[in-house]
């Protein structure tokens, strides 16, 4: 029997008990619990403590909803649970904690270990993740979910509120003898806003290539009709039918088959002239969020950029640029690419993490 469902809605139930349950902390709980045995309820109490309270206020409701939904804990003792042997766990491998070697160590301190990898995995460099850990980030990219930026509809639907339909009273007023029975209203809905990806997939980018691919196939999956992905280097090749596969790494895959230009060379302004060309001038690019991922290094005429994405501008709804490198400390915008395309961009963000990347998100859903 698959344990997760009573897990995921232990976690719902401490969200209805006032807990901050979000999404990163639900999925370090069902991280930790796959460490344990979820057959000692001592083991699976500490899991959920560990992972699920965020302050010492927390403790006593965590403890109220652990002893009513698992019935397991003495409600005498269930805030000292015995301490048990401890457990090898895999996670603790991925990163190493100063002080995680010492004797007398106890599951607890395993738990603790797994919690705070996962938090430090979360803000490190993605170019200087080890295999194990890039493993591990694939699985956290996976269960990354884009709420997409809303637009309001041209079109006049029918509401319940709303502007009065003339048209439609007039219609009713015909079928009950003069009489206005019924009022009818009309008025204009909320729709998902077209976001747009652009792929750097250059030499340069090459260490962030996987990660931001599985990036663009997670935005995909949440929204496949209103996303559109590209990856630009030497040529400008579109892979949204590709990324629309369910399985991540199907999706890639076919991505990796689909782009022959990877680890080439960088061509931002011609590529982005084809990409606005073909495509954005045409309506894929108009009223929509584009996002460009790049360091900014640009082989070809950074003045063709500056032209290029002064167009863009004019067409989209907004401009933000994500270089891996602008989270790293004293970096400064000095790349031919980059300043060229500052003064036509909305924000310029930093791409190099895990985190980095839910910041991406909440911007996107913002704009």
């Amino acid at each position: 029997m698959d344990p997760l469902p009573g897990l995921v809605g232990f976690a719902a139930a401490l969200r209805e008990a006032g807990l901050p349950c979000d999404a990163q902390r639900v999925q370090a709980y069902l991280g930790a619990a796959r460490e344990v045995d979820l057959a000692d309820p001592r083991q699976l109490y500490w899991a959920g403590r560990l992972t699920l309270c965020a302050e010492p206020d927390d403790l006593p409701r965590y403890d109220d909803a652990f002893a009513a939904w698992f019935a397991a804990l003495d409600p005498t003792n269930r805030r000292k649970p015995p301490v048990s042997r401890p457990r090898q766990t895999t996670m603790a491998a991925l990163t190493e904690v100063p002080g995680s070697g010492r004797n007398g160590d106890t599951e607890t301190d395993d738990l603790k270990v797994a919690a705070s990898d996962e938090e430090i995995l979360r803000h490190r460099d993605i170019a200087a993740l080890t295999p194990a850990e890039r493993e591990h980030l694939r699985e956290l990219m996976a269960t990354l979910h884009l709420s997409p930026p809303m637009r309001r509809a041209m079109r006049l639907r029918p509401r319940r509120r709303g502007r009065l339909d003339p048209a439609k009273v007039l219609s009713t007023m015909r079928a009950t003898g003069g009489e206005p029975v019924r009022l009818a209203y009309r008025g204009r809905r909320d729709r998902p806003r077209r976001v747009v990806l652009l792929l750097d997939v250059s030499g340069s980018m090459t260490p962030y290539a996987d990660a931001l691919l599985r990036f663009a196939h997670a935005v995909t999956r949440a929204s496949p009709t209103t996303t559109e992905v590209f990856t630009v280097g030497t040529r400008l090749t579109r892979l949204s039918r590709q990324l629309r596969a369910r399985d991540p790494q199907e999706a890639l895959t076919a991505a990796s088959r689909a782009v022959p230009d990877f680890a080439g060379g960088t061509r931002l302004g011609e590529t982005l002239r084809v990409f606005l060309d073909r495509w954005g001038q045409r309506g894929l690019a108009r009223r929509a969020v584009v996002v460009l991922f790049s360091d900014g290094w640009e082989r070809g005429d950074a003045t063709m950029l500056g032209e290029q994405l002064a167009r863009l501008r004019r067409l989209a709804h907004a401009v933000l640029w994500v270089n891996p490198h602008a989270g790293q400390k004293g970096y400064e915008p000095v790349q031919s690419g980059i300043a060229a395309a500052l003064p036509h961009l909305d924000r310029l963000l930093a791409g190099h993490s895990l985190a980095t990347l839910e910041e991406l998100l909440v911007e996107v859903r913002r704009a």
